[in-house]
């Protein structure tokens, strides 16, 4: 089955004001679209790569042939971020996390107030396009980490520069901000607290 684009898990004006209704259509409706669209058209023909999961095409993209690593790595990669970065926004969110996210969060970072400035730093400094992450690294402990462009941390250490399993992940493509912050990525990152759910996010964990 092809991939596809699956809907918002909320309308797309949910997420206001910390992110504008029109953001959110030109976001999803026609940049993950794309991803999804180029993806397939990436893997057309391969009829081992079609049977393939998002999450395994994600995973061994060193290992696919080298005519659709690059599309795979570009177009998967923005699939499977995007598809991750919409279920853990929505309305009536942010505050801070409880439970044993939360706990781990402060025993990690010295409290939730340091772990969004470390956050937020990771964000800023990724230049250009990309992501910033917290994972869960394979010695199992947390850790804040920035990727570039759509690339992740399953993708691997060869790739990605990181690895681990993404607990959380924030977009810091300007498209993901520019219509409402324009070039300021700090006050966007500052806003977006607003909208992470944190009780999806910690499914993650």
């Amino acid at each position: 089955m092809p991939h596809e684009l699956a809907p918002l898990p909320y309308p797309k004006e949910a997420l206001e004001p910390a992110i504008d209704a029109t953001t959110m259509e030109i976001h999803h409706g026609r940049h993950h679209k794309a991803y999804v669209d180029n993806l397939n058209k990436a893997i057309a023909g391969h009829e081992a790569l079609e049977r393939m999961s998002l999450d395994h095409l994600i995973a061994d993209v060193l290992a696919l042939p080298e005519a659709v690593r690059g599309p795979v790595r570009n177009n998967g990669g923005g699939h499977w971020n995007h598809t991750f970065f919409w279920r853990l926004m929505g309305p009536n969110a942010g505050g801070a996390p409880s439970g044993n996210l939360g706990d781990e969060i402060k025993a990690t970072f010295g409290s939730f107030d340091d772990f969004k400035a470390k956050f937020e730093a990771a964000g800023l400094g990724r230049f250009g396009s990309g992501w910033v992450w917290l994972l869960r690294n394979p010695a199992g402990k947390l850790e804040i980490a920035s990727t570039a462009n759509q690339d992740n941390p399953l993708m691997g250490k060869g790739v990605s520069g990181t690895e681990g399993k993404p607990i959380l992940g924030c977009d810091v493509w300007e498209h993901a901000y520019y219509l409402k912050y324009q070039n300021k990525r700090a006050d966007y990152l500052k806003a977006w607290w607003s909208v992470v759910n944190w009780a999806e996010v910690a499914k993650n964990a």
